[in-house]
C-alpha cells in the first residue's frame, strides 16, 4: 500500500483511517469495543509482522487522541520545589493477565479523576514474564483506549539493576546490559526509568562515601546514557537508591553520601545535565513479604519516620520529589493512609495483585502451574520450605509459560475478578491522595506527540477487508 493513500482500519472500519502514514481517529466511541481487544491481542498474540503493525496502530491512535506516554519529571520537580504535595503515586508493577488488569487501573482513574500513577515492569519481570518493553507499552495505550481515558501514560522502567555478582565478574558487559535495556525501553516509550545500583554499596568500607561510592559513579554512568536516548520534548524521569530493598533501613546520612556524590559526579562530567527525580530506601519492607510456612504474609514493620525524614531531606537540601517506598503491596489496608501525611513521593506495588490473580484462578488452572512449577523450579526450593512457601515464592516464574491461558480465563471468572481489581485500585487510589490529581498532572506535564514510521506489511491490519477475521 502506497504511503501517500488513505485507508480504514481493518479492525475500526471507518472509523479510523490512515492517511501518508498518519492515523485519525474519526469516531473515538469506536475506540471502546471489543474491536479494540482484537487489536491488543494481535499486538501480544499475533505473529511477528502483525505484532509490528498492531504496536504502530495502537501506538499512532494514542497519539491522535492524546493517550501518550510521559515522563513524570516535572511533576516531581514541581514537586520538590513545594508546589504540589498531600499525595503519593503508586508505581504498579502489573505482571499477569495485563490487559484486564490495566483496563481496571484505567477504570477506576476515570472514575476518580486521578493522573498521577505509574505502571510499570521491573528487569527481572520483563524476562519471566514474557513482557518485552513494545509489548507492555502497547497494552497499557490499548487498555486505556479501551475505558476511554485521555491524558499522560507514565510507563516505568522499574529496578533496572545492576547485578552484584555478575558487575564483579565483568562489570562492563553487565552496565552494558542495562544500557542496552535502557535502549530498548526508552525506544519503546518508557520514559520513566529507575536505576537500581544499590546493590553495589560496600559496607566494609571505612565511611559512608566509601560505601556508596560504586553505587553513585555507576549511577551517574547510566544516568548518561538514559538522557542520550531522550526523544525530543522529553526529560526522562530517573531514580536512584540507596539501600537495597529487604537490608538495613535507610538513614539521612546514607542518603547524603549518595547525593552529595551523585551530584558531584554528575556535575563533574555532565555540567547542568538533569540528574534524579527521587531516591529510593529502605524502611522495613521487602520484596513480596516473607512468607510463612502456612503461606501467610509475615508483618511488616514500617519506619514511616524515616520515609518522612528522608522524604523531607530530599526535597528540602536536593529538590528532589522526595523518598520511593518499594515492596509496599503486601502491607496491611491500614499502613496505606500514612504514605501521603509522611509526604512519601511513590510507593511500588507488585505481589498482591499477582496474589488476587491466584486466589481466583480456576482449580485446574492453578493446580497445572503448580505441577509446572514442581518441575520446573525445583531447584529454587529450599528442604526448608513448605509446599505454601515455595509455591508463594515461585509462581511468578509461571507467568510467562501460562501467559495465553492467563489472558483467555473464562468470561465469569474474568468478569470477578475484574471486580475485585476495581475495589483495590479504588482503595489504593483513594488512600494514596492521588483522587483528583488529573487537572494537576495536565498543569505541570507535557506530552509532545512522538510518531513512528509505518513498518513493513502494514496491509495486514491496516488495508485489510473491513470483514477481517477478528478471532485468536
Amino acid at each position: 500500500m502506497p504511503h501517500t493513500s488513505t485507508s480504514s482500519s481493518a479492525l475500526f472500519g471507518g472509523a479510523v483511517t490512515v492517511d501518508a502514514g498518519r492515523v485519525h481517529v474519526l469516531d473515538p466511541a469506536a475506540l471502546q469495543s471489543a474491536h479494540m481487544d482484537a487489536l491488543v491481542r494481535r499486538a501480544v498474540f499475533g505473529d511477528e509482522g502483525e505484532r509490528n503493525v498492531a504496536r504502530w496502530l495502537l501506538w499512532e491512535i494514542g497519539q491522535a487522541v492524546g493517550v501518550r506516554p510521559a515522563s513524570i519529571h516535572d511533576l516531581y520537580a514541581a514537586r520538590g520545589q513545594g508546589k504540589c504535595q498531600g499525595f503519593t503515586v503508586p508505581a504498579m508493577n502489573i505482571r499477569a493477565s495485563s490487559y484486564d488488569t490495566m483496563r481496571s487501573i484505567f477504570r477506576t482513574a476515570i472514575a476518580l479523576d486521578a493522573g498521577a500513577f505509574i505502571l510499570e515492569i521491573a528487569r527481572s519481570e520483563i524476562a519471566y514474564t514474557e513482557q518485552r518493553p513494545t509489548e507492555y507499552v502497547a497494552v497499557a495505550i490499548g487498555s486505556a483506549l479501551r475505558e476511554g481515558f485521555r491524558g499522560p501514560l507514565f510507563i516505568q522502567g522499574d529496578h533496572f539493576q545492576v547485578n552484584h555478582k555478575k558487575f564483579a565478574v565483568d562489570p562492563v558487559t553487565e552496565v552494558n546490559a542495562v544500557k542496552a535495556l535502557v535502549k530498548e525501553a526508552v525506544a519503546a516509550g518508557f520514559y520513566n526509568i529507575d536505576v537500581d545500583t544499590s546493590t553495589l554499596v560496600d559496607l566494609s568500607m571505612a565511611t559512608l562515601t566509601e560505601q556508596q561510592r560504586l553505587n553513585y559513579e555507576v549511577c551517574v554512568d547510566i544516568t548518561r546514557a538514559v538522557r542520550a536516548e531522550e526523544p525530543s520534548g522529553v526529560t526522562i524521569s530517573i531514580g536512584g537508591e540507596i539501600g537495597e530493598v529487604g537490608t538495613e533501613n535507610s538513614t539521612p546520612a546514607e542518603l547524603e553520601a549518595f547525593m552529595d556524590g551523585y551530584v558531584g559526579t554528575l556535575r563533574a562530567q555532565a555540567g547542568d545535565m538533569a540528574g534524579l527525580s527521587k531516591i529510593s530506601v529502605q524502611s522495613g519492607t521487602s520484596h513480596g513479604g516473607v512468607v510463612l510456612s502456612d503461606g501467610s504474609i509475615a508483618d511488616v514493620k514500617l519506619d514511616l519516620d524515616t520515609l518522612q525524614s528522608l522524604s523531607k531531606i530530599s526535597r528540602e537540601r536536593y529538590g528532589l520529589s522526595g523518598a520511593v517506598q518499594h515492596g509496599a503491596s503486601t502491607l496491611p489496608d491500614t499502613a496505606f493512609h500514612n504514605f501521603p501525611r509522611t509526604e512519601t513521593a511513590e510507593i511500588h506495588l507488585a505481589t498482591n495483585f499477582q496474589n488476587m490473580l491466584y486466589d481466583h484462578l480456576p482449580a485446574v488452572t492453578r493446580d497445572e502451574i503448580y505441577a509446572w512449577l514442581e518441575i520446573n523450579a525445583k531447584e529454587e526450593r529450599k528442604p526448608t520450605d513448605s509446599a505454601e512457601q515455595f509455591f508463594y515464592k515461585t509462581r511468578k516464574k509461571a507467568i510467562g509459560p501460562f501467559k495465553r491461558q492467563l489472558w483467555s480465563l473464562p468470561a465469569d471468572v474474568r468478569a470477578t475478578l475484574a471486580a475485585a481489581y476495581d475495589a483495590k485500585f479504588t482503595f489504593l487510589f483513594n488512600q494514596l491522595g492521588i483522587a483528583g490529581t488529573r487537572a494537576m498532572v495536565a498543569q505541570y506535564v507535557s506530552a509532545p506527540e512522538q510518531h513512528r514510521p509505518l513498518p513493513d506489511g502494514a496491509s495486514t491490519i491496516v488495508a485489510a477487508p473491513d470483514d477481517a477475521d477478528l478471532s485468536d
